[in-house]
């Protein structure tokens, strides 16, 4: 959408267009130029606040695919970055929406309108018919046009920019012949960017830095590279709170 149709509606010279997946974000200063615009994912725009001590003049960034921290977008925005816009949608819709302050609501593109009954939105097709489509994510809606998410309905999570299901990664772990058991949840932000997992083991398995090394195998063979857990920690049962439901744990070591 943005780096192969944006460019063709704009008609832009190919040596205006940079691939900046070839090179780190400590690399962006010297490559960019005032009226510039830098496509990126929140987990680029983090490494980028800490490398660049500050950008040039008139620099408008774009982020999407996760949410954007807040103080992620103050950050840049106090390095010098002209704007950053953050837009907002799923797989299943893509956009919905935008914004390019971090404290305001997202406001719906021109062709969607919400909220529709059992918290749909509505889309005004091209052939002047309207449409009803099931969002992914709970809604907060300001208005028809404004809206703030509250995290996704299925309880997937984004893992450096992609969808995961942390149920369907513990489903993958529960199969592996050592597993009773498993939990896997998003790390914390003081514990990294990607998926942590709680293992049960069987009960004939003594040695779980073996079992540490057997699964990291396991989720390679089975899971995209999103979808594996950084971390095993094990235990005779998954965490629990008081009241029986489930529980979060810190990474040991």
């Amino acid at each position: 959408l943005f780096t192969v149709l944006l460019p063709q509606v704009l008609d832009l010279p190919a040596d205006r267009l940079i691939d900046l997946r070839r090179s780190s974000a400590a690399a962006l200063p010297g490559q960019l130029r005032a009226g510039d615009l830098v496509v990126a994912h929140p987990d680029y725009w983090r490494t980028a606040l800490t490398l660049v001590p500050a950008f040039p003049e008139d620099i408008v960034g774009v982020t999407s695919g996760a949410p954007c921290p807040d103080d992620i977008a103050a950050g840049l925005r106090a390095a010098g970055l002209s704007r950053l816009v953050q837009v907002f949608g799923s797989s299943e819709t893509a956009g919905l929406g935008w914004r390019d302050d971090e404290t305001a609501p997202y406001r719906c593109f021109p062709y969607w309108q919400g909220p529709d009954r059992d918290g749909s939105m509505l889309r005004h097709m091209m052939d002047g018919t309207t449409a009803s489509f099931t969002v992914q994510d709970e809604l907060v809606w300001k208005d028809s046009r404004h809206f703030l998410p509250q995290g996704r309905r299925d309880e997937v999570v984004q893992v450096g920019g992609r969808n995961v299901s942390p149920a369907h990664v513990a489903q993958v772990l529960r199969r592996h012949p050592r597993v009773q058991d498993a939990s896997v949840r998003l790390m914390r932000p003081d514990e990294g960017l990607r998926l942590k997992a709680f293992v049960v083991p069987r009960q004939d398995v003594e040695n779980t830095h073996a079992l540490a090394e057997a699964l990291a195998g396991w989720v390679r063979d089975h899971l995209t590279a999103a979808e594996r857990p950084s971390t095993f920690t094990f235990g005779p049962q998954l965490p629990r709170q008081h009241n029986g439901k489930p529980a979060d744990w810190i990474i040991e070591g």
